[in-house]
């Protein structure tokens, strides 16, 4: 005779908020958001007070080498883990929530189960992966690339930031405040990983949901392009003679608008982070140097859509040269129907409106499904708006979120793949 399931435990609303509260003073703004940058000071900051938070319930403190943290609260029989959580840093002029909010939520789901003495069946582990936002140190997403082997430790060991300081340095610093904690090499098995995060769009809230399910992830290509030309006297140098890097930027710029606005509706195409040199008022610009972000949810418009971008600057360059860097090409993903699943239950059983939805912004969580069955969870965000000091989730989200994310990873760690539970 079968014994019936025990109640699933329920998380602690008030005790996550009031952690989100307080790990949004660390490199709080006075507009009210949050600078908390990958390796900073405040970043490490804020991983200390994690790891003393996991410290007082018995979690298991690790690091590797790319400077991923990972808090595991152990399981009932060894094995790969259930890996749940998102990222700690911020965006320079950032909020409380992106990031925050899926590794809060996924410390409070393992608080939950350390407090109703619940022994998960295999080990659960919370992750907060590095540098998810690229703010200071580009491209974004190293700490999870290096995990699923995009990317090589090397490689972001020898970015640096706009001050000078390479990842590596950052890295060996964040070792010096942390000896005590053992690091291993980037990469383990895992049994699934499942991602809590604020939607950045404003789906959820227009209809009304509450739990949005992520079927997956728009595709997204970054490069950075640099236009060189002749730096020259403002008054002396006829136009004719001219290889001004400006004016090449402004028909480049609107040629890839243009060749970008021929993809159709779904496309999203950005130039960020301009940089002008020598930048001077009476001085013909010698270089101009530039990012762009170019997004669908359909990887063979983002791959034809790339090369019309490129084939716009080296079109529209001359007389000015034109060097095309390709920083990120990380095709559109789905996430298992499985999880999706259960994320669905869980929001069913606890009377929360739910439905499915592809996210339009990127996350870790896009490195990290080829490795083992990986879920999104969403919640709504005011206005959609990300990024920016007004960010806001109502508290009865933030706490539904993370219920769901609780059901699911217990879900998630009874489960076995041979079953076709987690396919």
């Amino acid at each position: 005779m079968d014994l019936p399931t025990p109640p699933l435990p329920r998380i602690d609303g008030p005790r996550l908020w009031a952690r989100l509260m307080e790990m949004a003073e660390i490199g709080a703004r006075t507009d009210g958001g949050v600078d908390r940058q990958a390796l900073s000071a405040e970043d490490r900051a804020a991983m200390a007070r994690l790891i003393g938070w996991g410290e007082a319930i018995g979690l298991v403190p690790g690091f590797d080498t790319a400077g991923n943290l990972f808090l595991t609260l152990p399981g009932a029989a060894e094995g790969a883990p259930v890996l749940i959580g998102s990222h700690l840093d911020s965006q320079p002029t950032g909020g409380k929530f992106d990031g925050a909010f899926g590794v809060l939520a996924a410390f409070e789901a393992l608080e939950s189960l350390h407090d109703a003495g619940i022994v998960p069946p295999r080990p659960i582990t919370l992750v907060a992966w590095m540098n998810e936002e690229g703010g200071r140190f580009a491209p974004g997403m190293m700490g999870s690339e290096v995990f699923a082997g995009g990317r090589s430790l090397a490689q972001i060991r020898a970015a640096t930031d706009s001050e000078g300081v390479s990842v590596g340095a950052a890295l060996d610093l964040l070792a010096e405040h942390f000896p005590q904690i053992p690091r291993i090499a980037p990469g383990f098995p895992l049994h699934a990983y499942i991602e809590p995060h604020i939607e950045q769009a404003d789906l959820l809230e227009r209809e009304g949901l509450v739990i949005g399910a992520v079927t997956g992830i728009q595709g997204k290509k970054t490069y950075e392009v640099t236009l060189s030309g002749r730096e020259a006297h403002a008054g002396t140098e006829p136009m004719a003679r001219r290889a001004d890097a400006v004016q090449a930027f402004a028909r480049v710029a609107l040629a890839m608008q243009n060749a970008a606005l021929a993809a159709g509706p779904e496309i999203r195409f950005t130039i960020g982070r301009v940089e002008v040199l020598p930048n001077a008022p009476s001085v013909v610009p010698a270089t101009v140097r530039f990012r762009i972000d170019l997004r669908h949810p359909e990887n063979a418009v983002l791959d034809r859509t790339g090369t019309a971008l490129e084939t716009a600057a080296k079109a529209g360059a001359a007389p000015c040269t034109v060097e095309i860097t390709r920083m990120v090409d990380a095709p559109a993903n789905g996430f298992s129907p499985a999880l999706r699943r259960a994320i669905l239950d869980s929001a069913a059983t606890r009377g929360l409106p739910a439905t499915e939805l592809l996210s339009a912004a990127g996350h870790d969580a896009r490195h990290i499904a080829p490795l083992a069955p990986s879920a999104m969870i969403f919640i709504p965000c005011r206005g959609g708006l990300s990024h920016h000091p007004d960010e806001w989730a109502e508290p009865d989200h933030v706490a539904a979120g993370a219920q769901v994310l609780l059901d699911t990873c217990l879900h998630a760690a009874r489960a076995t793949p041979d079953t076709g539970d987690l396919a």
